[in-house]
């Protein structure tokens, strides 16, 4: 690759520009020419912001040639894409929606005007599906948004233009927010690290900060700059009640020897792809290989766990969008549509069976992962889901054969949503390697309520063992 800096971590970025064998200028250019040339053939960006990123780099350069009286900041001039979700000062946030098509922000949420206070430099805002309703992306707004392993599928949802970017080389590091697996599904399916934070810890903007399923969060290529994202945007904010203190300084100890695993692909009644289940083996073993002490579980956790997450879903968002929608119907996508239709059908007692549920869940999953130091599952259940699924395209491949999905979608592709539930626990989705249709998989590590850093120490270490990630071999091929 002429360019093989595209798909450097932030550390080894921040190395060059400070020994001035690269420039923020130089790195941002071509980082936006990679987008804009791949977007061509994926379409993950909704906006392009060159001369604002190009201006940006300049600032950058300067501080690294040690021009004025300010030094560095922990992420300067390293590339940001923003999904089209949050709000950035200036620019367009139609939440993949034709009903807000010409929305123009005057203020920046916090999550990544921490990240900008930092030094990121957003060059692009990503495709997400209207609302961020579905495990894909695609919108009437924007269009489909492919996979770059395979065009034929997708690359997850809700925050798949991210996901593609990161992918492509086209952004350093991504922003993305998850509700019921909107960063873990979409860093799965393209072959990257998406973290859930547990909730509180990052800020959100209010009113949203008051859903407990509701998460910001970072996405990249590799755990170091997840960690290096989660330092800047983690820790109390005067707007957000439920902001949480700064979480105590990760010490970057990658000794697993005696760390104790537990693991489980058959909860909540989930049903997974051959090849899922055999790279989840083959990841449990470098694990192991690397003295963690693995051990089958069975966590005897009901099927209505996923019905409960759906209840949840559709009762504060299901509300909250119908609201925002009433009267503009004939304005959104089909799916959207049905999605509405859908939640007007729950009803108060149906909430606070969910909630019961909830509680039931953690009744036993809290026992059995305090016997632990980390809990791993797969990510997602299929690999072979169109890029257009969703309302009414309802197909999708299982082990190579075709099945189709409910009209109103199916939690049971993704095993996200019982940790958006159990919404205290922090969760990385780390790559395990490739199906036999060219998707990557990948595996969920769920810590303990609050205990980002175990999940940081297993990722990480994990990671230093992947030889393939995103080496010259291992890279979409366009």
């Amino acid at each position: 690759m002429k360019h093989e800096y595209l798909y450097w971590n932030c550390e080894k970025l921040l190395q060059a520009y400070k020994s001035k064998q690269l420039s923020p200028v130089e790195v941002v250019k071509e980082t936006l020419n990679n987008a804009k040339k791949y977007n061509k053939s994926f379409n993950f960006i909704t906006e392009n912001f060159e001369n604002k990123a190009l201006e940006n780099a300049k600032v950058a350069e300067q501080l690294f040639l040690g021009k004025g009286n300010k030094k560095p900041r922990l992420l300067e001039g390293i590339p940001l894409a923003v999904k089209d979700e949050f709000a950035l000062s200036g620019t367009y946030r139609t939440s993949g929606s034709k009903l807000y098509e010409n929305r123009k922000d005057d203020f920046t949420d916090v999550y990544v005007e921490r990240l900008l206070l930092g030094g990121a430099i957003p060059v692009i805002k990503t495709t997400t599906p209207e609302f961020c309703l579905l495990g894909t992306t695609w919108s009437d707004l924007h269009g489909v948004t492919s996979n770059p392993w395979n065009k034929n599928y997708s690359p997850g949802g809700s925050s798949g233009g991210s996901g593609v970017a990161l992918a492509t080389g086209s952004s350093t590091i991504a922003t993305g927010s998850d509700i019921g697996g909107s960063i873990r599904i979409p860093a799965s399916a393209c072959g990257i690290f998406g973290y859930k934070p547990p909730y509180g810890r990052n800020p959100e903007v209010p009113y949203m900060n008051l859903d407990y399923y509701s998460h910001s969060g970072p996405m990249a290529r590799s755990t170091g700059d997840i960690i290096l994202m989660q330092v800047l945007t983690a820790g109390i904010h005067n707007q957000d009640i439920a902001s949480l203190k700064q979480v105590e300084s990760f010490d970057y100890n990658l000794n697993l020897k005696g760390v104790k695993i537990a693991w489980s692909a058959d909860f909540c009644g989930f049903e997974i792809e051959d090849d899922i289940i055999n790279n989840l083996n083959n990841a449990l073993k470098v694990l192991s290989d690397l003295g963690a002490v693995i051990e089958k579980v069975d966590l005897d956790l009901s099927a209505e766990v996923l019905d409960a997450t759906e209840i949840y879903l559709n009762s504060v968002w299901g509300t909250a969008l119908a609201n925002e929608v009433l009267g503009k119907e004939d304005l959104i996508t089909s799916y959207s549509r049905k999605y509405l239709e859908h939640s007007k059908e729950r009803t108060l007692n149906d909430f606070i069976k969910s909630n019961k549920i909830a509680w039931e869940t953690y009744a036993k999953f809290g026992p059995m992962i305090d016997k632990f130091d980390v809990f791993i599952c797969p990510t997602n259940a299929v690999t072979g889901i169109p890029a257009n699924h969703g309302y009414p395209n309802l197909d999708y491949e299982f082990n190579g054969k075709l099945r189709s999905t409910k009209e109103d979608g199916d939690e049971t592709m993704w095993l996200t949503t019982p940790f958006n539930m159990m919404s205290r626990l922090p969760v990385m989705s780390a790559p395990t390697g490739f199906a036999s249709n060219n998707i990557p998989t990948g595996m969920q590590i769920v810590g303990k309520p609050y205990d980002d850093n175990s999940v940081f120490k297993v990722s990480f270490a994990y990671e230093k063992s992947l030889e393939w990630l995103f080496d010259e071999k291992n890279r979409p091929i366009f």
